[in-house]
Parts: structure tokens; sequence; C-alpha cells
């Protein structure tokens, strides 16, 4: 793949009111100005991955590949004024021939890297690159899932079925057991029932009426299944 920009690659991203924008003039002008080579890389994968953020405002395709190309500075370390002399040289040697004082100098840079547009783009530079590249990562599962069927070679029909087993896996999910005990007013009922219950044993023991070891083997619910009314029996079955 060209390490530089191409008519037809600009006009894929941008929108479709500005592919006329695109011409072969421009965009050798555009390379023209670019000699190194690891920088001229990185400056055509940004125009190509930062191309959405046209699509948030009305800008000049000229003014998009300026700030893109101040960004692809800043992104490598450099601050906003070196930034700004690498993206307008002209301009910055014509500030230089003025005399123009180095405070001034930073002034207008900084003032270029608080634009709308560049702002846009530095901040669309946050963006997780899996995000950013999702079309591009669909592109690769349906190349792995054509050659897992089509391939030739069974060793790449069998590493393109691994790839895609191992990439489309599903999410492990981790079991939680909810293991709270929730009290409703039934078991509210039941301890009162059981405290009064206690108290009232306590007092026929105390009252000489009934002694602790009759207490002790005493049943506290005791019926068999001829005392269940049978409406009630009806009640539990539904």
């Amino acid at each position: 793949m060209s390490k530089e920009l191409t008519v037809g690659a600009v006009q894929a991203v941008v929108p479709r009111s500005l592919r006329n924008s695109v011409t072969q003039e421009l965009i050798d002008n555009t390379n023209s100005l670019i000699k190194d080579d690891v920088f001229r890389e990185a400056y055509r994968d940004n125009v190509m991955g930062f191309a959405h953020v046209m699509r948030e405002g009305k800008w000049k395709l000229t003014d998009y590949l300026s700030a893109v190309k101040y960004v692809s500075y800043k992104l490598m370390g450099c601050g906003n004024l070196e930034a700004y002399a690498k993206t307008f040289p002209d301009r910055y040697q014509k500030l230089v021939n003025k005399g123009t004082s180095n405070k001034d100098m930073h002034s207008y840079s900084s003032l270029y890297h608080k634009n709308k547009l560049v702002t846009t783009i530095l901040e669309a530079s946050l963006t997780p690159v899996h995000i950013l590249n999702a079309d591009i990562h669909q592109k690769a599962i349906n190349h792995l899932a054509y050659l897992m069927v089509s391939a030739k070679s069974e060793k790449v029909q069998a590493d393109s079925a691994a790839s895609l087993l191992q990439h489309l896996k599903a999410p492990e999910k981790k079991i939680e057991l909810d293991i709270n005990v929730k009290q409703d007013k039934s078991v509210d009922d039941l301890r009162k029932a059981t405290l009064e219950l206690v108290k009232a044993q306590k007092e026929l023991i105390a009252g000489g009426q009934v002694d602790a070891k009759h207490v002790a083997h005493s049943k506290v619910i005791e019926s068999t299944l001829e005392d269940v009314d049978e409406a009630d029996y009806r009640d539990i079955e539904e």
C-alpha cells in the first residue's frame, strides 16, 4: 500500500459534497510538502482515519488537510509552535522575515491550536483505535471466513477457522448467586408469635401449672389432615 495520499483513497472517505474538491493537483501538492517517509505514512493514515469529522461541520478540504497535518505533528510530540511551523512553513517564514517576536508567534500558534476543526480532530484522536477501525475489523472477519471455506491450503483453512473461533467466542459470563435472606411480614409475625409462646410458657411454669419437662416435650403445632379446612386446602393447591 502506498504511503502517500491518492485521489481515490481520499474521495472514498470524505463526504460526497467534497469529492469534486479532491483533485490530482491538490493531492500532489500535499504529498510534495512531506519529505519524511515515516511522517508521510502517519499523515496518510490520519487523513483517512479522521475523515468522519468532516461530517460534523462545513469545512474546506484544504483546511482539513492542514489541520490533520498539525494534529499529526502534535501526536508526534511537537509543541504548538513547532507543529504550526511545520504545517505552514511559508506562513511561518513570513512571520520570521517580518521580525515577529517569539511571544507573538506562540500566540498565533496557540490561536490555531484552538481552532474548531483542530480541536475536533484532536478529540477524535482520543477515540480508541478499535472503534475507529470497526469497519476494518469486520472486513478482516469476512476475509477469514472466506479463507476458511475457499483457501486451497488446508493449513490456511484450519488457521483461519481457529482465528475466527478465537475472536468470535462469546464473552465469559460470571454467575452471581444472591444468598441474602429476604424477610417479609410472615417472618416477623412468626417471630412475635414465638416470643409470645415462650412468655406464656414461662408464666405457666412459674405458676406451677406445668413443669419444664412437659413444655420441652410439647408440640408447637399439632394437627392432622382432617383438621385442615377444605377451603384452606383448595387455597394451598391454587
